[in-house]
C-alpha cells in the first residue's frame, strides 16, 4: 500500500489538490486581509498592520444590508420550500406511475437542464409584467420553483426504493399521500439534503435575473445589493467593498464550515458524482 501512495502520479494529485485550493483561497485571503485592517493596508501587506472592525460597521452604515439579509432569507426559504414541494409531487409521480406520456413528459423536465436561464430572461421578464409582479421577492423566485434537477434527482431515489415497503404501506390502509410522507419521504434524506444545500447556495449567490427583475431596496437580494454597494461611481474604497462581500458571504461560509461533513456525506448518499 506504502508503494502505491508513494507513486509519482499520487504525489502530482496531491500537488495540483494543493495548488487548486491555494488559487481558490487567495481571493477570500485578501478579501479577509482588506476587510480587517485600515484602508492604506489594503494594498499593501505588512505584518504588524493594526486591526480594525470599523470597514464592517462603515459598509453596514452606508448600505442597508440588513435589508438585504431579510430579502435574500425570505428568497432562499421560499424557492426550497416550493421545490421540495413541487419536486416531490413530480418525481414521485414519474417513479411510481404510469401514464401515456410519461417518457415524454420526463424527456421535457430533463430539457430544462440544457437551457441556460439566461435565455429565458426577455420572456421571464414580459410574463412577470404581465402578472404584475415587476420588483417583487415572488418574481425573483417564481421561475426557479419548479426545478428539474430536483425532479431528476428525487426520481433517482424514489425508484430504488423496495416497492415491498409500499405494498405494505397500502396493506396497513396508508393512502398515497401518506405513503410518500412516510416511506419516500425520510428514506430520501440525503438527497434532500443535498438538493438543499445546492439550491440555497445557488439561490443566495444568483445576481443576473435578480438584478433585472428588481429596482428598490425592499426587494433586492444581497447580490443585487453589494453590487451596487461596490460600483465605482459610489466612491467606495476597497477595504469597505471586502468587508461588505464578506457580510454577504459569511452565512453561507460559516453554514460550510460547521457542515462540511453533512455536505459530502449527503452528496455521497445521493448518488451525485
Amino acid at each position: 500500500m506504502s508503494a502505491v501512495r508513494n507513486t509519482p502520479g499520487r504525489w502530482l494529485e496531491i500537488i495540483g489538490a494543493w495548488m487548486v485550493a491555494v488559487l481558490w483561497l487567495l481571493p477570500l485571503v485578501y478579501a479577509f486581509w482588506a476587510a480587517f485592517h485600515p484602508p492604506e493596508y489594503a494594498t499593501r501587506f505588512d505584518l504588524f498592520a493594526p486591526l480594525t472592525l470599523e470597514n464592517f460597521a462603515t459598509a453596514w452604515s452606508q448600505a442597508p444590508f440588513g435589508r438585504y439579509f431579510v430579502n435574500t432569507f425570505l428568497l432562499v426559504t421560499m424557492i426550497l420550500i416550493a421545490q421540495l414541494f413541487l419536486c416531490t409531487l413530480a418525481a414521485y409521480a414519474f417513479a411510481r406511475y404510469d401514464f401515456w406520456g410519461k417518457n415524454l413528459a420526463f424527456a421535457l423536465v430533463l430539457l430544462q437542464l440544457m437551457i441556460m436561464p439566461e435565455v429565458l430572461i426577455v420572456e421571464n421578464y414580459r410574463t412577470m409584467s404581465n402578472l404584475g409582479l415587476v420588483d417583487s421577492i415572488l418574481a425573483i423566485g417564481l421561475p426557479y420553483m419548479a426545478s428539474a434537477f430536483g425532479i431528476f434527482l428525487l426520481r433517482q431515489t424514489f425508484k430504488t426504493i423496495p416497492k415491498e415497503l409500499e405494498d405494505a404501506a397500502r396493506i396497513e390502509g396508508c393512502s398515497e399521500i401518506s405513503i410518500l410522507w412516510r416511506v419516500f419521504v425520510p428514506l430520501a434524506k440525503p438527497t434532500y439534503i443535498a438538493f438543499g444545500l445546492v439550491s440555497i447556495s445557488h439561490h443566495w449567490n444568483n445576481f443576473l435575473w435578480p438584478l433585472i427583475i428588481t429596482n428598490s431596496v425592499s426587494t433586492r437580494p444581497l447580490t443585487v445589493g453589494l453590487a451596487i454597494f461596490g460600483a465605482p461611481e459610489s466612491g467606495v474604497d476597497w477595504s469597505i467593498i471586502t468587508a461588505g462581500t464578506l457580510l454577504a458571504v459569511a452565512p453561507l461560509l460559516v453554514a460550510f464550515l460547521l457542515f462540511q461533513r453533512q455536505f459530502v456525506q449527503s452528496f455521497m448518499h445521493a448518488g451525485i458524482k
